[in-house]
């Protein structure tokens, strides 16, 4: 029986945002029983499922230097039903990026700040160089260190709520 969860929110165009996000689930799943993983899409994820879970891990890419308007539609659908019942909780934020993603990780930062989340772990940011109309919406495949990056993040989050460290 779990006796913590971590939800994994993500929206993907292209899956890299949804390798890395399947990433940081592998890692934390190879990580305490004690800590039940999920991972949704962000369509999918309700206010039920941010009461629910005593961690959360933000993915997303990062379009026109903002997060996807699908993660800002998970965020204006969950928001005030989870203000004032998630303070405190922690989070870490993943943006598959063109450029630099700092835009999204600003945004996903001032929504945790409303929250009163806890940042964990710094953004982890990963830059795929896509600069044509061709390279930004081909299919992308994310490396190698990119994922290990996802699963060490996945691996010490949920060793860290398995312990009581946040």
């Amino acid at each position: 029986m779990s006796d913590k969860t971590l939800l994994i929110v993500y929206h993907s165009m292209t899956d890299a945002t949804r390798q890395l996000a399947v990433a940081v689930a592998h890692g934390a799943a190879c990580e305490p029983a004690s800590v039940a993983v999920r991972l949704l899409r962000a369509p999918d994820a309700s206010p039920d499922d941010v009461l629910a879970a005593d961690g959360y891990v933000f993915a997303t890419p990062e379009n026109l230097a903002s997060m996807a308007g699908m993660m800002k539609d998970f965020f204006d659908r969950c928001y005030y039903p989870a203000l004032d019942r998630v303070n405190g909780r922690p989070y870490a934020s993943l943006v598959c990026a063109g450029s630099d993603g700092s835009g999204a990780v600003r945004q996903i930062a001032r929504i945790a700040t409303g929250w009163r989340l806890k940042e964990i772990a710094p953004p982890l940011v990963v830059c795929t160089h896509a600069q044509t109309l061709e390279a930004i919406l081909a299919p992308k495949v994310v490396g190698v260190d990119a994922l290990a990056r996802g699963e060490e993040l996945g691996a010490a989050f949920a060793t860290g709520l398995a312990i009581g460290a946040f």
